[in-house]
């Protein structure tokens, strides 16, 4: 079925369009408060900390690598890297409330696995890359730098992914009725 037979009701999309297809409006309903209310996800809010921190701590890198004393902006790195591990570790109770909304056997539920996968690989890759950082405190050691950026590279992908999960198939976003609501005239 193309784009604009899906966007078309009919008899063959009448049953499983918008709000009335039931696997479709149970993701969309928050498993709990903690995740957020419905059509107000905190999962896509809190990904901004590991991601903003991640993304801060490579140009750390990359400022302490260009440097003759690169003390501080490894030490800078450190934190933001530490920083980004703890905000990942609240992004991803989050994210895990919002995939347990997601019915099984779905592409939505393969897709938000493979979201997860990545994610997770991110957060080794930064673990070990902190570990590494923690045994050379002066500088910042190109082996954590390189993991930095394979982890980073991943998130890409992932982030990628999120954004299938929320703009494309709508998991945890408001139903089109109340999509509606915001351009309905009065």
């Amino acid at each position: 079925m193309s784009g604009v037979e899906a966007a078309v009701p009919g008899p063959q999309t009448a049953q499983r369009s918008g709000a009335s297809f039931p696997a479709m409006r149970s993701a969309k309903v928050p498993r709990s408060i903690v995740a957020g209310p419905y059509g107000h996800p905190f999962h896509p809010v809190a990904v901004t900390v590991p991601i903003g921190a991640w993304s801060s701590s490579l140009v750390f890198d990359l400022l302490a690598l260009a440097r003759d004393d690169p003390r501080a902006f490894a030490t800078g790195s450190r934190w933001l890297v530490a920083i980004g591990l703890g905000g990942a570790v609240g992004a991803s109770v989050l994210g895990l409330l919002d995939l347990s909304r997601i019915p099984k056997g779905t592409p939505a539920r393969r897709t938000a696995l493979v979201h997860l996968a990545l994610n997770v690989t991110a957060m080794v890759l930064f673990s070990v890359g902190l570990v590494v950082r923690l045994l050379d405190l002066g500088r910042v050691p190109l082996v954590a730098f390189a993991l930095s950026v394979l982890a980073s590279a991943g998130l890409g992908v992932s982030g990628w992914l999120g954004g299938k999960l929320a703009y494309r198939w709508g998991v945890r976003v408001a139903d089109e009725n109340t999509q509606r609501e915001g351009f309905e005239t009065a």
